[in-house]
């Protein structure tokens, strides 16, 4: 466990909890009243006519404007957040009258403090301390992202003394969890290591539970947490208020959110996009149609190349972009390894600080990488699936995709690492010509991009590089030919037949490509001359291995502190 230090109790006047609470029932909003972004385009000529206190009581657009503590809004102003975010302002006057919520949102946009701020405020109005035990409960898919959502947390509760929290996803001696664990007023945790301290720590206790948070929900359903979701949520009382947020919102997510919701209210973002001039809520969720939406500031562009010609770009592409900041997906982590060792025997290093990020690395390895990219100002991180969901990395200038994403969904989760909140961004897609149909199934859900093409003036080539390397480094060599083995293996397990093809791969100029000199032995077991098996003699590395290592969490409950 990771816990803020906790020093004596100290004395809090709570001189304007009844101000505040009074200020929420007056202010409180219709049931399905939501200011998105165009309600708040209608509401201009309006908003210029009032004063500050008019806008305070009916249309919230700062902070300021919410009936919160003095010691929050100190907080917010520390980490200089100032004006709310469409999602912070639909949500959080609802929240703050003690309402459920059913969120849906893209990411980047503001979810955390869109359940931060009711968290601390209902635990604050009600005078928690240590002594109360746990008030509220936070469960995220994984340990990045809680790791995140805590250090936010954190520096904005950081006048908010009388308030304990803790940071479950284990790693730490569970013996050591389970003493702190029954002080803590606030718990964010992973659900694999939250469902063995509700089974084996006696010092857990719920009863006082005020207000669950269940955020990326999508995320944790795909990686298998249901069945450890309802469990948890067995052991919690009823009489708490709940907020559930997700990405995008489907049928499993709707059925998880009648065993947990209370009448809540529904708002999603996407709809409103659709709508433009509804309320944003239909009653009739289980018609909702999966909506996609990329950030409104990102630019994106594809290429169409030969798959031996990727690594060339992307090193070429790498190698003109020393000053920005990108994230470079791959489908699988033997290719991250393969990119990163070898772009770091090519000198890159030296231009553009690398990164790699996969699920392969031990807990507290990739907490330092996670926290060494996100410092830096100018890098590069070579990375899987597993930083396409939830996790924020400032400044980020470009999303490189060199391996096609497996459909719609995963696109723009790995799209939606730049551009975030209002800033700007770009992405680039490389693309093999038998993998174009990608981007007709792209523009059918609303995402159009711009086609470009490799300057001829800045193309480097690494083969003949790579070759002299591979002859002289034997893990190099392994390295390539798992990377090869591993992107194959890809490529045949993907469900969309129409955009990947094993058999339209040259494997031969593939393997040239990596620097090797004849390519590794495939064995297909042959059915209507489609391969069924790829052979891997060393270990089981398939396109789901990042789901696999995600779903430790509840299967090995062997995490690490963060």
């Amino acid at each position: 466990m990771r816990a803020r230090k906790q020093r004596k109790i100290p004395h809090i006047s709570y001189n304007d909890v009844e101000t505040l609470l009074q200020r929420r029932i007056e202010e409180a909003p219709k049931s399905g009243d939501y200011l998105f972004d165009y309600k708040l385009e209608v509401l201009k000529k309006e908003i210029e006519t009032m004063n500050d206190e008019e806008i305070k009581k009916k249309v919230k657009i700062k902070f300021t404007d919410l009936p919160i503590s003095r010691l929050t809004q100190n907080g917010l102003k520390k980490r200089n957040f100032k004006v709310m975010t469409e999602i912070q302002r639909c949500v959080l006057p609802h929240a703050l009258a003690d309402r459920d919520i059913l969120g849906a949102s893209k990411t980047g946009s503001g979810k955390t403090l869109s359940y931060l701020i009711p968290v601390i405020e209902k635990l604050y109005t009600q005078k928690f301390n240590p002594l109360d035990g746990l008030g509220a409960l936070i469960i995220l898919p994984t340990r990045e992202l809680a790791l995140q959502v805590f250090e936010v947390l954190a520096s904005i509760t950081s006048e908010h003394l009388h308030l304990s929290m803790g940071l479950i996803i284990g790693g730490k001696n569970v013996k050591y969890e389970k003493e702190k664990i029954e002080r803590m007023n606030i718990l964010i945790a992973t659900p694999g290591r939250l469902l063995q301290h509700m089974d084996e720590s006696p010092g857990f206790d719920a009863s006082q539970l005020r207000i669950l948070v269940l955020d990326e929900v999508d995320m944790l359903l795909e990686l298998g947490f249901a069945n450890t979701l309802e469990s948890i949520l067995v052991n919690l009382g009823k009489e708490r208020q709940t907020l559930l947020f997700s990405a995008t919102l489907t049928k499993e997510i709707h059925n998880l959110a009648k065993l947990s919701l209370n009448k809540p209210e529904y708002i999603s973002l996407h709809e409103s996009r659709v709508a433009r001039g509804g309320e944003g809520a239909t009653g009739q969720e289980e018609k909702i149609p999966m909506q996609y939406e990329v950030p409104k500031g990102l630019a994106q562009y594809y290429m169409q190349i030969k798959i031996e010609d990727k690594l060339d770009t992307l090193f070429s592409f790498l190698r003109t972009h020393t000053k920005t900041k990108s994230l470079v997906f791959f489908s699988s982590i033997k290719q991250v390894r393969f990119a990163y060792e070898a772009f770091r025997k090519l000198n890159l290093s030296r231009a553009l600080p690398l990164f790699e990020l996969h699920g392969k690395q031990k807990q507290p390895q990739r907490m330092a990488i996670f926290f060494g990219f996100k410092e830096k100002k100018h890098a590069s991180m070579f990375t899987t699936n597993i930083a396409a969901r939830g996790l924020d990395f400032p400044s980020v200038d470009w999303v490189i995709q060199v391996d096609c994403p497996e459909d719609v969904a995963t696109y723009v989760h790995r799209v939606g690492r730049t551009a975030r909140y209002k800033a700007g961004g770009k992405s680039l897609l490389l693309m093999s010509p038998s993998e174009e149909k990608f981007v007709t199934k792209l523009k059918a859900k609303g995402i159009s991009l711009n086609r470009i093409y490799p300057n001829p003036n800045k193309a480097l080539t690494i083969r003949s590089s790579l070759q002299s390397f591979l002859t002289e480094d034997m893990n190099l060599k392994h390295l390539a030919q798992k990377a090869f083995i591993s992107y194959v293996r890809s490529v045949h397990l993907q469900a969309d037949k129409e955009v990947f093809d094993v058999r339209k791969i040259d494997t031969d100029s593939f393997a040239e490509s990596l620097g090797l000199i004849q390519a590794p032995v495939l064995r297909f077991v042959t059915k209507d001359d489609i391969p069924d098996e790829v052979e891997d003699d060393e270990e089981e590395e398939e396109a789901g291995e990042e789901q696999k290592n995600w779903r430790e969490e509840k299967e090995k409950v062997k995490v690490g502190k963060a």
